[in-house]
């Protein structure tokens, strides 16, 4: 199964925050869409991306007067991205191994989904059940 498959079921909405955007402000957004990530984004391009987790450390580092500070200070700037042809399977590998839980999805190089951890699984466990209840059938039919 292809990540636009998971696109095509959940949507295609991102939120996203520019860099200089502060970290209150991204909690607030995180909390409306109730999201745990957000793509930072500067003139259309991905720069970033940033997570409760990120939140939390840097609370734990620097304390509250982060929450005045820049998303810039606390996101991950390194982002691995997929696309809409990439497989599910290959894709909830890297997350896997890597240990993330977001990926920001581009087409012709421009953001055009998110998928998370949780969409991968339920995009597998739906294609177990499918074939589940093929294999069910298969057998039934030939008792029959």
């Amino acid at each position: 199964m292809l990540i636009a498959a998971i696109l095509r079921a959940k949507g295609s909405e991102v939120v996203g925050v520019a860099p200089d955007t502060t970290v209150a402000s991204l909690l607030t957004e995180l909390a409306i869409h109730d999201i745990g990530a957000a793509v930072v984004t500067e003139g259309g391009a991905v720069v970033g991306i940033v997570s409760e987790r990120d939140v939390v450390r840097g609370l734990r580092s620097r304390g509250p007067g982060l929450l005045t500070e820049p998303v810039a200070a606390i996101m991950t700037g390194e982002v691995f991205t997929c696309t809409t042809e990439d497989t599910v399977e290959d894709v909830g590998e890297v997350m896997t191994l890597r240990r993330f839980r977001h990926v920001p999805v581009l087409a012709d190089g421009r953001l055009v989904g998110i998928v998370s951890i949780g969409d991968v699984v339920k995009s597998r466990m739906t294609v177990l059940e499918n074939d589940r209840a093929a294999l069910e059938a298969y057998i039934q039919g030939e008792r029959t």
